[in-house]
């Protein structure tokens, strides 16, 4: 058994080809499915399985599409109702691909529909694939299907749920099996997640908290205690899981180009990607500046948590070079379709942001009204200005109405990347009052 895991660095995703012989089965795969075809291609081996843990939030799968061009057989779990073509795969039910055996676990908790794979090949080694039920050091969030998906439940019975599968679903496994979770360190589907790909179950039954000795009523307070904000994206990608998303080449292939681009005749929203700098000197109007300069840019996060599934938004990059890649980013939130134009911007002057006098703000910070868009448990562990008004950046955009207007705004988070989109938010909506960004000048106040 060989188990091939991919990174999706910018989603904090981990996805997996595992091969047999000439063999390949996939576990929760991004929605691009080259790399996976790259794969079998180096093993002259075909791709004949897709296991999907759950129908997932934070990306979009590229199951359906795999399916479609390889014909592999897409398995799930029957509760979750999926509209694409599919065999069940539940508690008992087995699948042999060549000399492994895949096994199916019900495990309920980061959602309702959440199954387990467990691999075994003739060596009687143990491999499991845990979706969001089982990360490196946690476990997966109970609080985001309340409002999406076939089954909804609410977080607390969720809580629950989450508590019976770390207490029985796993205790006939070995203490050597292998754990391969879909989400590692800096997803938005767990709190306190390793940076470690992968571990053992032994491992974490001696470190991870959810094996600890707890009751049920301290198990869910603690699941449920300071989870990450919730970005608008998230249900609208279970949703689109459950039926199955469009080939991503095909679906981003029809987004027009508006190349040196000096005016635009609809008002709605436009993403500007540029490095901030740029933006600074020269954008259009009505402007939110999310940088995608790497892969350390979370642009898929940021712009889900800004801008609502629907919405229709002008994209503006720095260069036509980046047009595919930035695509395809967007596209693994299922965004794609909500692109008007891309754009890149012509020489013309359009509008810029003022120059932002730092001695003087350090000298009279009290004669400006500070928005620490920062989490608010980023906010409990440190306050750098005692007269900031807290509003994180995902909720920016309909908070406008709770800044005061009668000083000039300065808009600080806690290094930069978030304070260059809040303040770009807050001077497309606030009219005549100055709005500066403190971007990484925030530094000199730690």
């Amino acid at each position: 058994m060989i188990i091939k895991q991919f990174q999706d660095k910018p989603l904090a995703h981990y996805s997996y080809a595992i091969l047999s012989g000439k063999e390949i089965a996939l576990v929760d795969p991004s929605r691009d499915p080259e790399p996976y075809y790259r794969f079998a291609e180096e093993n002259n081996a075909k791709i004949i399985a897709v296991f999907e843990t759950h129908p997932h939030a934070d990306f979009v799968s590229g199951h359906l599409q795999i399916h479609e061009e390889t014909g592999a057989n897409i398995y799930v779990s029957k509760l979750v109702g999926a509209e694409y073509p599919h065999k069940t795969f539940d508690d008992g039910d087995i699948m042999q691909m060549n000399k492994i055996k895949f096994t199916a676990i019900n495990t309920p908790g980061h959602s309702p529909d959440s199954i387990t794979i467990v691999a075994e090949d003739e060596n009687s080694k143990h491999a499991m694939f845990t979706g969001d039920t089982l990360f490196i050091g946690d476990v997966g969030r109970p609080d985001l299907r309340e409002n999406a998906g076939n089954m909804r439940a609410k977080r607390e019975q969720l809580a629950e749920a989450m508590f019976h599968t770390m207490k029985h679903k796993f205790n006939h496994l070995p203490n050597e099996t292998l754990v391969y979770p879909a989400h590692g360190a800096g997803s938005l589907c767990g709190k306190n997640m390793s940076s470690d790909p992968s571990s053992t179950l032994g491992n974490e039954r001696l470190s991870n908290w959810a094996f600890k000795d707890l009751t049920k009523k301290e198990f869910v307070e603690h699941i449920l205690q300071d989870q990450p904000f919730i970005p608008y994206y998230f249900g609208f990608n279970v949703d689109i899981n459950k039926v199955g998303a469009l080939p991503i080449k095909r679906s981003i292939a029809k987004i027009p180009l508006q190349f040196g681009a000096s005016e635009l005749k609809d008002s709605i929203v436009i993403i500007d990607t540029r490095d901030t700098v740029d933006f600074k000197k020269n954008h259009f109007p009505n402007s939110i500046n999310i940088m995608a300069r790497n892969e350390d840019d979370k642009i898929e996060t940021w712009l889900g948590s800004i801008v609502t599934p629907e919405e229709p938004f002008y994209l503006v990059l720095d260069s036509i070079d980046k047009r595919a890649e930035i695509l395809e980013r967007i596209a693994k939130i299922g965004y794609e379709n909500q692109i008007k134009a891309v754009l890149t911007i012509g020489n013309e002057a359009l509008e810029k942001f003022e120059n932002f006098d730092l001695d003087r703000f350090k000298k009279n910070s009290s004669k400006f009204t500070i928005v620490d868009i920062r989490n608010a448990s980023e906010v409990s562990e440190a306050v750098f200005f005692d007269n900031a008004i807290n509003i994180p950046l995902n909720d920016l955009r309909n908070s406008i109405h709770d800044i005061p207007t009668d000083k000039p705004i300065v808009v600080h988070c806690a290094g930069g990347y978030r304070s260059a989109a809040g303040s770009s938010i807050l001077s497309k909506e606030i009219k005549g009052t100055k709005v500066y960004d403190l971007s990484d000048s925030i530094n000199k106040f730690k």
